[in-house]
């Protein structure tokens, strides 16, 4: 007997209806099954409350957390789930899907094949952000990321200017609209949109890129995922820190992030082999010369 955990996407019909058709058919086998609810004025993200089960303790004791969604979804369920080296399998019932494997219709097969141990497991690094703030005596905060952990400029605001420091040793203060730390797998996000080098999963690097920067270094850093990078928020500006996509709040001047390798990898359910640079042809539609 498994258990497995259904994250579906938020809004989106299919992926909760999924969820449901698939939670009965396990359930049906003798499988325990949890989806992931996110309670939003009460209501929960999905129909069928009696599989209700609180996010923050869906990784326990939890065989297999299935993604119903895009990229943003797995997202989500990487960070339900990998501090306890849990599983995540991805079902595109979005758009791009870099991170998914399986459509909607090969769902049966994906869950019988983890079933019966015909699968394998890619490990992914994680990044994890701390935060310290220089207001009230709150300790620093800890958030986990899979892509990436990103200081930028406030809505309608100035450019960020952040003191940039590798290992404790200033390196260089920044004038720019954005400042990109990104994993391996957070280099075909943000990363990329900024003209960021493109990294092989398979790698262990933080990639550090800025975004129109005011400055004539311009150019992405690749460290060592030994390396720890921190960036101090200064001259009396702010920044908003969006980690993963999700908004964390306005830091202010003497505030700062400081950005290492997680100590959890996430593990990405796979069948078969499954090449990134075929990937990476397939979603951009490139073509051999």
């Amino acid at each position: 007997m498994a258990v497995v955990g259904f994250v579906p996407h938020l809004y989106r019909d299919q992926a909760t209806e999924l969820a449901e058709q698939w939670a009965a058919w396990l359930e049906a086998a003798g499988h325990q099954v949890r989806i992931a609810a996110n309670h939003d004025n009460g209501r929960a993200d999905y129909r069928n409350g009696r599989w209700d089960w609180p996010g923050e303790k869906l990784a326990d004791g939890l065989d297999l957390a299935v993604s119903l969604g895009g990229d943003g979804t797995m997202l989500r369920a990487v960070d339900l789930v990998a501090g306890k080296d849990v599983p995540v399998l991805g079902v595109n019932v979005g758009h791009l899907g870099y991170l998914t494997v399986v459509g909607p219709d090969e769902l049966e097969d994906a869950l019988s094949r983890f079933l019966s141990g015909d699968y394998r497991l890619e490990s992914r690094m994680t990044l994890e952000v701390e935060v310290a703030t220089t207001t009230g005596d709150a300790a620093p905060r800890t958030i986990n990321a899979l892509n990436d952990a990103v200081l930028q400029r406030v809505a309608g605001g100035h450019t960020v200017r952040l003191a940039m420091s590798v290992d404790g040793d200033p390196f260089l203060t920044y004038a720019a609209d954005s400042i990109i730390v990104a994993t391996p797998t957070g280099s075909t996000a943000y990363n990329l949109s900024a003209r960021g080098p493109i990294v092989s999963p398979r790698a262990r690097v933080l990639v550090v890129t800025p975004v129109a920067a005011h400055m004539l270094f311009d150019r992405s850093l690749i460290l060592d995922p030994g390396e720890d990078v921190s960036l101090e928020v200064i001259d009396g500006r702010q920044a908003e820190l969006v980690v993963d996509g999700r908004v964390i709040g306005i830091l202010a001047a003497g505030d700062t992030v400081t950005c290492r390798a997680g100590a959890h990898s996430a593990h990405l359910v796979g069948f078969g082999h499954r090449h990134f640079h075929h990937l990476l042809k397939r979603k951009f539609g490139l073509s051999d010369r």
